[in-house]
Formats: C-alpha cells, structure tokens, sequence
C-alpha cells in the first residue's frame, strides 16, 4: 500500500464528532475544512475549523448527504482526505465510490466492505464462512413471509425479525406468538421500505435477556488486525444506546480473548482496512455464548470509552492507516487500564416522553479534572434545532474500576449545564444510580423498564429563592440610581415586599422579598422567612440564606430561568398572575404550544372554525416524531402557523376562544 501524505482534511459532519476529529487533526498539525448548511453557520465546528464552506440549505439531504457538494467542497479546498465521522454519509459506499473517482481518499475501510456489512443478510452470511458465531436463524436475500414463517417454527419462539437494511432499531419485531409473527412481518416490511427503500426481512432466534457488547477493531492495508477490547452498549432507549463502557462487566478474560478474536476474523471475512465495530449480542444468562450481529464500518459514538481505557488515538490511526502507515502494536501490546463510562447528552425532556427540545444555547458549562473527558459541540449562541440529531455532547469518566468510573461521571454530569436547553442529564444521573446498573446487572430492555420510575426534579426552596432574587437584583441594577424604580418596597408604614410566583416540575410557589441586597428577607408562600443578601455580576449569581452561601450561573429567556449550581441545573417558569375578571369571561381559553422545535406538518382546521374538544388542530414533526395537538375545549380557532412553519418549543401555533353554554364565543 502507497504510503500518502495528507496536509489537509475535510471532515463530513457536525457537531461533537466534528469538533472531535479536528482536535486531532490539530494535534497532528493537519489543516481541517469544515462544512456546513445554512442552519450551522455560527455552529461550533465551523468556528474552530482552519476552514469552512457551506454546502447547501438546513435540511441534510440538501447539505450533509449531499455527495457532490462535499466532494467539491473537497476539490475547492484542496483536501487530500475526507473524514466521515459517524451518520450522514459515514457507511456510504457511493460517497467512498465517489471520493474514489475524485481521486480524494476516504477516510475508512475499502468500498467492498462497507457495501457487504451494511447488507445485513451477506454481512452474516460473510461472517459465518469464517467461523464467527451467528444467532440460529434464516438470513437469505427475497425470503417470502411464507418462508420466514415456516423458519420460525424450526428456530423456535421468541423471534426477532429484522430488516436487511438500515439500522438504529427501525422495522426490528420481536415476536412472541407464531399468531403474531404475520402482522409483524406485515408491519416490519413496511417501516423497513419507508425508511430504507428496501423491505427485504430476515429471522433469528430472540436471545433472551440480551446484552449488546461489541469490539472495537483496527486493521491496515498490510494484513494486520488488531482488537482494542469490548464497549457495553446494553443501556438503551428503543434500540438507541444511552450509556456506554469499557470493559463490559460481564466477561471475563477468557471470553474477552474470544470474542476479540471473533471480531478480528470479522474484518479479516472483508479485507477490513481502518477502524470499525463488531457488535454482538451476548445472554446475560449465558455469558461464554456470543453470536455476531452486525458490523459498524465506521468510528461509533461511544469510541472515547476504549481511548480512555487503552490510550490510543483512534482517529488518529484511522488518519495513518488511510494514509498507507502499518500498525506498529502486536495483540499482547493491547492493555486495558482502569474503567471507562460514556453518557450521550440530548436534548430532549423524559419527563415528556422524551419529546426533543430546543433553544438557544444560553450558557454552557463542562466537567473538568482527573479523568473526565467532554466531547462537545456547544458554545453559548447555539441554536439547537430540529433538523439534526438532538445529541449534544458526551460526558466520559475514568477510573481505576467501574465503582470509580461510576462515581466521576455522576460527579461530572452534576456539573454539566446546557442552559437555554431542557436536556436529559437528571435522567443520566438516575440512571447510573440504580441498583441494578451499579451492580452491573445489565441487559437492552432494562432502561425501558425503569424509564416510568423517573420524575423530574423540583427546585427545593433555595432555588426559589435563588430565582426570585435574580429577578429582584435585575429590577435593582435596572433602576440605574431612579429612586422611583427601586424595588426597595420602600413606603410609610411597613415595607412593600417584591413579589414573584414561580413554577419547577409540579410545584408553584410565590416568593416574597423585602428589604436592600446586602439586607433582605425572603418569605415563601407564607411558611418561611429567611435573611437573604444577594450578588449579581453579570451571570453569575451568589446569595446568602441565613449564613449559607451558595453560587449559581444563571440564565434566562422567555419568563425561564435557568440556574446551574453543585447540584445541577434548576429550571423555574415565571407565572404570570391571572388578570381579575368576571368568572366566567374566557374561562375555557386555550392557546397551542408547541412541545418540542420542528416543522409544521399538518393543520386540520382553517383560521376561525369551529372545533369541538379533542380534535387535533395542528401536528408538528421532529426527528422523525409527530406530535398532534388537539383542542382542550370547544371553540373558534385562531391559527398562527401554516404547513411548513419551523417553530421553536413553546412557541404558541393556535389559540382556542371557548364556546358559552349556549354556543356562542365569549366577547
């Protein structure tokens, strides 16, 4: 293999991965060109890149799946390579085809390859030749439903069905029942075709309490093949990995050693070149019994956990070995030091079914210090919308064992803070307290079944207090030496108090403050009165609650307050009072909001007809999700948006004028 020599590099892809890959490059003195569509301008990738050029509108088949933009993004900038990072064109073989004939190389494995293991009937039947273990089951191109339901009777139930193509948990059935398995087909070929084009099924054996372990690889373009230990991915959402790490608990070395070696014949079955994933699908109840899912050619999410426990670069080999260098380690050079736990940022709301949000990114603050790692792709300014994958960032933790690694990432997430986002870190940091993940008693449908015991947390009373003396402090420096605008309360007889009712999780309260900021007291609801100073220098806020001090970064947009302490970050709505007015004059009112950013994909009424309570009068469309939202009254509609309106999370699409009892609007 030519050896090649690369200057400059073009990174397919945003966000954290992107910011990651040019962090290396950097290390190695290599130029980066970013891309970007229209919705990424001041993204941060952009920002940190030697260079960087728009390709195309928001919407990622006009940009980031756009082949010839990005290979003529290369050509204008004269990179030598281009690095895919993971989604977008990551497992394109058209893209690798293309960079090819440009005479641009591709970061990752030989064309063949990615073709054969992104069709997941030839990937397994590849894989078998050579000896890998795969799940009983019957995996041929075109098989009728009839066929497939004749082979569920010789693998025996339960059953997966799964299609060829894709991935990400799309079209998967698992089936219980031989009655059941038709309409799953039925159902599984259509998802399948919908989202890939392709509706060709296969069927295996459903492995019963089903870890998912896989094992990263690297191989050269001389023969050699490396394995650098295994990642635990069993923490999932609807077939979405949340948490990740390495080494998995469960096994031991003896089955480490094997499955490693199981995944080297995997690459070896394709003339692998580059890093790639082996994935698996290992019983809890069966340990030493593993058998080959799918291969990931491509680096994957969760890749820091095995750089932090092994100390190797992986993009940087992946840039050495696409540049025709050998690798320099044996096997037995590969030592696993210490433990390694990787959580995915998003924004999304568990407390909503984990609806995605949205926002402008008000502040950001990351974990540092021994043993943690932040890839991100966040600065404050972002705008997180819609149109891209709501993962944020990646928090990693290492330690001398998994007890270690457990605690540093609970302690790094507590002082993880996205304000201006509603994110899922309290779920994170639940998560990892649970029994049975602490224990290492692992398995891919255990993050579902406890996703119901999950509550998000309400602001205690300091935090209310905290809020309430944000606003209080901002009317103080607003007053700018007008004695008339001081919020002093000042008045003959006893002073007025300033006060402001707030909302976090469940609970409303409101806060009462009387006095200066250097001597003031705070009432909640009547129960307490507490001695309060306060401090405010531009966002960062410090009070003191009967001699406690206590320190926050602090935010706010849209009557939200943001507040990012020890503890995390709490969230508190200003509520405005309702205004006094007969009782029954637009008592039913209701107005729309949005619950997460998308697009406007349905409205099912016209502006100023009648609809009756329960009827959906507008859908909106995240991430492949929609959302209908529905009449909690009946009414006249106001609309406020149209089909093909972007909207931000609670920005308002309809009003509702409730109808009198004698079905006439109110005036």
């Amino acid at each position: 293999m030519a050896m090649k020599s690369f200057d400059t590099i073009l990174v397919a892809n945003r966000g954290e991965i992107a910011v990651r890959v040019m962090r290396t490059l950097r290390t190695m003195g290599i130029r980066s060109v970013a891309v970007y569509s229209a919705a990424d301008a001041g993204a941060r990738h952009v920002v940190e890149a030697d260079t960087a050029v728009l390709i195309g509108p928001p919407p990622a088949r006009d940009s980031y799946l756009n082949i010839a933009a990005i290979v003529d993004a290369a050509q204008r900038t004269g990179a030598q390579a281009v690095h895919p990072g993971y989604g977008f064109l990551s497992e394109n073989a058209e893209f690798a085809a293309a960079l090819d004939a440009a005479g641009i190389v591709f970061i990752g494995p030989p064309v063949t390859a990615i073709a054969t293991m992104g069709d997941k009937i030839t990937a397994k039947n590849t894989v078998a030749r050579f000896g890998v273990p795969v799940v009983p089951g019957i995996a041929e191109p075109g098989l009728t439903d009839e066929q497939l339901i004749d082979a569920a009777r010789d693998i025996g139930y339960p059953v997966l069905v799964k299609p060829s193509a894709g991935g990400g948990g799309k079209g998967m059935r698992m089936v219980q029942r031989p009655e059941e398995l038709p309409s799953a087909l039925a159902g599984a070929r259509r998802e399948s075709a919908s989202a890939f084009g392709d509706d060709t099924l296969f069927i295996e054996r459903f492995v019963l309490r089903p870890r998912h372990i896989e094992v990263q690889v690297l191989a050269d373009g001389h023969g050699n093949v490396l394995h650098l230990g295994e990642r635990e991915c069993s923490l999932q959402r609807r077939h979405q990995k949340v948490i990740e790490e390495a080494p998995s608990p469960l096994l031991d070395e003896q089955t480490r050693a094997r499955i490693g070696a199981a995944a080297c014949d995997t690459a070896r079955s394709v003339d692998y070149a580059g890093a790639g994933t082996v994935e698996f699908i290992v019983s809890a109840d069966r340990p030493d019994e593993f058998f080959f899912m799918e291969m990931n050619t491509r680096l994957q999410v969760e890749h820091p956990v095995t750089e932090m426990v092994t100390g190797w670069d992986l993009v940087e080999w992946q840039v050495r070995i696409a540049a025709g260098e050998e690798l320099t380690a044996a096997q037995t050079d590969i030592v696993l030091d210490g433990h390694a736990i990787e959580a995915r940022v998003y924004a999304e709301d568990p407390s909503s079914g984990f609806l995605p949000t949205g926002g402008d990114v008000l502040l950001v603050e990351e974990p540092n210090g021994a043993g943690v790692r932040v890839d991100s792709g966040l600065f404050a300014g972002t705008s997180v919308g819609s149109d891209y994958d709501p993962m944020l960032a990646k928090v990693i933790a290492h330690g001398p064992d998994r007890a270690a690694a457990l605690r540093g990432l609970d302690r790094a997430l507590a002082h993880t803070s996205v304000l201006g986002v509603v994110t899922n870190i309290d779920f994170l940091r639940f998560l990892l307290a649970d029994a049975d993940v602490v224990a290492g008693r692992l398995d891919t449908g255990l993050l579902d079944r406890r996703v119901g015991d999950f509550a998000a947390p309400t602001g205690g009373d300091t935090e209310f207090i905290a809020a309430a003396a944000y606003r209080w402090l901002q009317r103080w420096q607003g007053a700018d030496g007008d004695l008339w605008s001081v919020p002093s309360g000042w008045r003959i007889g006893a002073p007025a108090a300033t006060v402001l009712r707030l909302r976090s999780g469940q609970r409303t309260d409101h806060v009462r403050i009387t006095g200066t900021p250097v001597s003031a007291t705070a009432e909640i609801d009547s129960r307490q009165i507490r001695s309060l100073t306060a401090h405010l220098d531009g966002g960062a806020l410090t009070v003191t609650l009967d001699g406690i001090r206590r320190s926050y970064r602090v935010a706010d947009a849209h009557h939200r307050i943001w507040l990012a302490g020890d503890g995390g970050v709490a969230l508190l709505d200003e509520v405005r009072e309702a205004p006094v007015r007969p009782e029954d004059e637009h008592a039913g009112d209701a107005e729309l909001t949005s619950p997460m950013p998308g697009a406007v994909v349905t409205v099912n009424v016209g502006n100023g007809a009648s609809v009756t309570a329960g009827a959906v009068v507008v859908a909106v469309e995240a991430m492949k999700m929609e959302h209908s939202l529905t009449a909690p009254v009946d009414g006249v509609v106001e609309l406020l948006v149209a089909v093909g309106d972007q909207v931000k999370v609670g920005q308002p699409l309809a009003r509702i004028t409730a109808t009198t009892s004698e079905g006439k609007t109110d005036d």
